[in-house]
């Protein structure tokens, strides 16, 4: 009889599916990608999230039709009704969500799922993980509270375990409270109010939710660090109820060969050899397998895969006594677009894994080695296109508290440090945790290159303390500490921003000491008639009529740009990969169909910035 229930609730929860799907259609009347055109609701972003931790033989993903509903921010008991369903993991804000509603800060957002596992659950641990939820939420399953998480850009996970009832049916409740601009947390580009530079709110789950059955002892996280003089790659995993005695082998891979192997007890860090290693950069993102194993007595009691590339960035002067970026102990100029990865229709979550690569994939068809991913954070695969793409990544952390700090940067003028804002002990922990949390997220992807904890002063502070615990936690890294900010002489860069002309900070004055960057420029822009966020008021740094004027005026300032390049600019950031909303300046139209200057063109001319040895 109870097999009998469990087979008609199964089937009942399809149905239900297949009516919402039947039914949903992206909300709102903005442009659509050609990938939010064609959304199968049945089967939203299915893909595998966690590609630097596999373990794909026992997951269930729950992305598809989840019920919601909008409640005062006081309440904290479940609701006993919903407003109607909502497409996860697009933010309820979107179109793609189907729903396109905006909360305040006055509200709170909750979800609801009535799941059917379809895991082997015995004698194991269930997981539930979340790539990522805006901004701080509650989990309850079967009605209990499970655990709070704050943070809108990083994954996170509950062991589910003690919560679940008997039978495959569970229910999966989130309360969501986000503040956007009317709290201190870091958020980016979102905005309560949309205008300008900023952008529409994203609230609740934006990236994939997912839940997977591992052992009583397992791997929780790897950590990996290459360093290529010493041939080895150093290694750490964190392994959650793990016995005395209990191993870790780890085995590196290059295709079907075994290139090397170590083991060492469970708590210990250790160096794999990895001996005659081809060295990953972007015109050979050369990555190698990794299979890390929990052994006991012999025995095998947890396996998962990852992967890894041999690459080092480090600081040094060049011939002339100015410092440069040297990969692989090779100078190579950065040029790369400022990505801010919105979308029409997804918000911050594309609209499929195949949109999410797009992007990536342009950018190297255009004659880009490098991408500032600009104040956000993307899910796990966007990080693992650009390592085997190979795209050098420069990381913002998401900027917030933005109010009430001076700005004080010009190319001829660098400030001396005495506007950094005064944040409250409350500003200061949120971001303090969730940048660590970020930066432990990413750490394994060898695209990553550079992190920059500031942007344009939005929100800097302690900027001295805060970029040296970067360099501490995370020295096999450059630190751009204030990008176009507040410059406080401290990381490894001065980076400046400057529309539309190229520009460079004086070498003589600072070459000495830090790598010198444009960290932003350009902003030249073109509005394509029914590919637009608006109908009227779109803009750009410098507009142009037409696609032959833009060109003419692109080829103008990257001719500039090269000149600078002897002088000693180690880098060149172009704003931007594709227009934003009101924003018009974008190599791309918002919804990626037209691309306003032919990929070969651009490739062609860039390349005269990479002839400078």
């Amino acid at each position: 009889m109870i097999k009998q229930f469990v087979v008609i609730v199964f089937f009942l929860a399809i149905n239900l599916t297949h009516v919402f799907s039947q039914h949903w259609k992206p909300a709102g009347n903005k442009i659509l990608t050609e990938w939010g055109e064609n959304l199968n609701p049945k089967n939203p972003h299915p893909e595998y999230p966690r590609p630097q931790l596999v373990r794909k033989n026992n997951w269930q993903n729950l992305n598809g039709t989840w019920k919601y509903t909008i409640t005062p921010k006081e309440q904290t008991e479940l609701p006993n009704s919903w407003d109607g369903d909502i497409l996860v993991p697009f933010a309820i804000e979107s179109a793609l969500s189907g729903v396109g509603k905006r909360v305040s800060q006055n509200d709170a957002l909750w979800y609801n799922n009535d799941i059917v596992l379809d895991l082997k659950t015995d004698k194991n641990n269930l997981i539930i993980h979340f790539g990522a939820v805006d901004w701080r939420c509650d989990l309850y399953v079967n009605g209990k509270h499970v655990g709070q998480h704050e943070g809108g850009f990083n994954p996170f996970s509950f062991d589910i375990t003690s919560f679940l009832k008997k039978g495959k049916k569970q229910n999966i409740a989130l309360r969501v409270w986000d503040p956007t601009s009317d709290g201190p947390q870091p958020r980016g580009k979102q905005i309560n109010n949309p205008h300008g530079i900023w952008y529409t709110p994203v609230t609740g789950i934006w990236q994939t939710v997912w839940m997977e059955s591992v052992p009583k002892t397992y791997i929780v996280r790897t950590k990996h660090t290459p360093d290529v003089d010493a041939k080895v790659l150093h290694f750490e995993a964190q392994v959650e109820q793990a016995q005395p005695g209990d191993k870790v082998l780890i085995e590196a891979y290059d295709g079907d060969k075994k290139i090397s192997e170590t083991s060492t007890p469970v708590s210990a860090a250790v160096k794999l050899a990895v001996p005659e290693a081809i060295l990953w950069s972007p015109d050979s993102p050369k990555l190698y397998d990794l299979n890390i194993k929990i052994l006991r007595n012999g025995k095998i009691i947890d396996e998962a895969k990852s992967y890894f590339a041999m690459r080092k960035i480090t600081m040094k002067p060049d011939e002339k006594g100015i410092q440069r970026m040297y990969l692989n102990d090779e100078f190579v100029f950065h040029y790369g677009p400022l990505d801010q990865g919105w979308w029409p229709d997804g918000l911050h979550t594309a609209p499929s894994d195949e949109a999410l690569k797009f992007d990536i994939i342009k950018t190297k068809e255009m004659g880009f080695n490098m991408i500032r991913k600009h104040i956000k954070v993307e899910p796990a695969n966007w990080y693992r296109y650009c390592d085997s793409i190979g795209i050098l990544v420069w990381q913002d952390m998401p900027s917030g508290d933005l109010e009430g700090n001076a700005w004080d940067m010009h190319p001829g003028k660098i400030s001396g440090g005495l506007h950094d804002k005064v944040r409250t002990p409350e500003s200061e922990a949120i971001f303090r945790k969730e940048w660590k949390a970020i930066m432990d997220a990413l750490h394994n992807y060898p695209s990553i290159v550079v992190w920059v904890p500031f942007n344009e002063a939005w929100g800097q502070f302690k900027t001295r303390e805060v970029t040296d615990w970067t360099i501490q936690y995370d020295p096999s890294r450059i630190v751009n500490s204030a990008s176009g900010g507040n410059f406080i002489y401290t990381g490894h860069m001065l980076d400046i921003h400057n529309y539309p002309d190229a520009v460079m900070p004086d070498p003589k004055l600072f070459g000495k000491d830090y790598i010198l960057a444009l960290g932003e420029f350009g902003g030249l822009g073109l509005p394509i008639e029914g590919h637009t966020w608006q109908q009227k008021d779109n803009w750009g740094y410098q507009s142009f009529k037409n696609k032959q004027e833009l060109k003419q005026r692109y080829e103008e300032v990257i001719s500039n740009l090269a000149k600078l390049i002897p002088l000693g600019l180690s880098a060149g950031v172009y704003t931007q990969t594709t227009d934003v909303e009101i924003e018009t300046n974008g190599l791309m139209t918002y919804d990626r169909k037209i691309i306003k200057i032919p990929e070969a063109d651009l490739k062609n001319i860039h390349q005269k910035l990479y002839n400078y040895k």
